[in-house]
């Protein structure tokens, strides 16, 4: 899959998309990440990309017309699956979103940034908007990463043991049961006995116990649907 973001600090991406998970997937050529300058597409001899509001509201907005023209340039060498913004009014991101973009082939995401975007980006250009919490921060690029790492990372191959991934945090609307290695005791501190035991089934069972008593106790949120 490709992904390219579009961003006025491509800088700030620069090294976390070329380390850890991301790199790895672009080594073995299952994901390209490429990081795009708004600012090479305007036509403002200083290279700004934002102006003042109409209406007199505070803050500054990004343009729309190096909005677009970055957009189309990258339309007219390929198709798109989704044209993605960046926003805390988006749709809320979640592990269920994060799987159904891992299985699209081009993504392109628009990282928000100063007040916001000019409202006709929005209506023409983006498919969908994402948040990732009820919260602003300074630019949509923390949030550009996040949900690229948590679509990557889950692309078979990329991680080498897939059944790890499957058995993520909300794989399946459930926090993980606890995890433990290396020594079975420290200070006194004992790894469960039934996890020394060697029984799968039994561990299986102590696995899915644990996971739901965390899930009730942490998030009982996600055991509504359920």
């Amino acid at each position: 899959m490709r992904i390219d973001i579009i961003t006025v600090l491509p800088e700030m991406l620069e090294g976390f998309v070329n380390e850890s998970i991301l790199a790895r997937a672009q080594k073995k050529g299952l994901a390209e990440i490429c990081l795009h300058n708004l600012r090479d597409y305007t036509p403002d001899k200083w290279r700004r990309v934002d102006d003042y509001p109409y209406g007199g509201f505070a803050g500054m907005v990004m343009q729309v017309e190096p909005i677009d023209r970055c957009i189309s340039a990258l339309k007219a060498k390929r198709d798109y699956d989704e044209v993605i913004f960046t926003s805390p009014d988006g749709e809320k991101f979640d592990q269920h979103m994060a799987n159904d973009l891992s299985l699209r082939g081009n993504l392109i995401i628009l990282c928000g940034h100063y007040k916001g975007v000019d409202q006709r980006v929005r209506d023409h250009l983006i498919t969908r908007e994402i948040s990732v919490g009820d919260y602003v921060l300074t630019g949509g690029e923390l949030a550009a990463a996040l949900i690229a790492d948590a679509v990557v990372r889950i692309v078979p191959g990329v991680i080498s043991d897939e059944q790890s991934a499957l058995s993520d945090c909300f794989q399946d609307d459930m926090l993980s049961a606890p995890i433990y290695t290396r020594p079975a005791d420290y200070k006194g501190w004992r790894v469960p006995d039934i996890l020394l035991s060697g029984n799968e089934a039994k561990i299986k069972e102590w696995e899915m116990e644990q996971s739901l008593e965390r899930t009730r106790r942490l998030r009982p949120d996600l055991l509504k649907g359920i």
